[in-house]
């Protein structure tokens, strides 16, 4: 029971991750149904920029968390700017090809900047606090003090976007214009101002869990954001991609089945139990396990 406990608790901390990430593909395809493959690279931007962060600043892990965040945020908006806005009215696979060729400039230019090889945050955890690389022990069951972090940093981020979403008048917009984008500025909404700050929330939620996956697994390498941006868009599509308590759903699901898959399984076989679960989820409800079946007219 000790060991499954352990499983469990492991299995949180991944699916937090993947929970983060999927929130930014889920609320920008609720917004203006785009797929933004170039979101798993702004996780991976984040990873570097806290890095950076605390090696050149010394600063601690929160505040680096949050200057990531901004530093993340401000990328996303710019990433929209400069690359979806002048698609707004171009067909679908338009948008699609573009953010895959953002996806390929964020890998090959933070290549180019930082070198393709894997990185340790070896040397930025030892200007952290020290309570930052203690554990805790209960009955058997460790828990690290990252991995109390990370779930903790998740929830609060969550409760926070819920606030924002349906608590703020900026969040009213968000939901209106993700019903009916042209009845929302009929009635006066500026959609671009709110697809900008869609990006805006979506990135600073990547950025944060970059910092937070680094630090917990010690490395990081500038194409590691395929690898979690592929799981997280899985994660969103499982819980109803376009809901946000379905990417988080999708996340926390796709954590723990690949936690228990390595604990009591076959390590090897994990990536093909996980885009298995995608595909019967989609043959059996199409919208995802959140999701409403609708009909589109053509």
């Amino acid at each position: 029971m000790a060991v499954f406990i352990q499983q469990v608790i492991n299995g949180l901390t991944l699916g937090s991750v993947y929970a983060l990430i999927a929130l930014g593909y889920t609320m920008v395809y609720g917004i203006i149904k785009l797929l933004n493959f170039a979101h798993g690279d702004i996780f991976m931007v984040g990873s570097f920029v806290g890095y950076y962060i605390i090696q050149n600043l010394n600063l601690g892990l929160f505040p680096t968390i949050i200057l990531t965040m901004i530093v993340t945020g401000v990328i996303g908006v710019v990433i929209d700017q400069i690359a979806y806005k002048p698609l707004r009215n171009a067909p679908r696979l338009s948008v699609l090809i573009t953010a895959i060729g953002v996806s390929y400039l964020l890998q090959n230019g933070m290549t180019a900047i930082v070198g393709p090889e894997t990185k340790s945050f070896l040397s930025a955890f030892e200007q952290t606090p020290g309570f930052v690389n203690q554990s805790v022990s209960l009955g058997g069951i460790s828990i690290s003090m990252m991995q109390i972090i990370l779930l903790s940093t998740t929830i609060i981020l969550m409760i926070l976007l819920q606030f924002v979403v349906q608590k703020t008048k900026m969040g009213k917009a968000m939901r209106a214009v993700s019903i009916d984008q042209e009845a929302a500025q009929l009635m006066g909404i500026n959609a671009n101002a709110v697809i900008a700050f869609t990006f805006l929330l979506g990135s600073m939620l990547a950025g944060a869990g970059g910092v937070m996956v680094g630090m917990y697994y010690n490395s990081m390498n500038p194409l590691m954001g395929a690898g979690y941006g592929t799981k997280a868009f899985v994660a969103a599509v499982i819980g109803g991609i376009g809901l946000i308590p379905g990417a988080v759903l999708g996340g926390y699901l796709i954590g723990m089945v690949e936690v228990m898959i390595t604990a009591y399984g076959n390590s090897m076989i994990r990536d093909a139990v996980v885009y298995l679960i995608l595909i019967i989820i989609l043959l059996v409800k199409p919208a995802g396990l959140l999701g409403k079946n609708e009909n589109e007219k053509v």
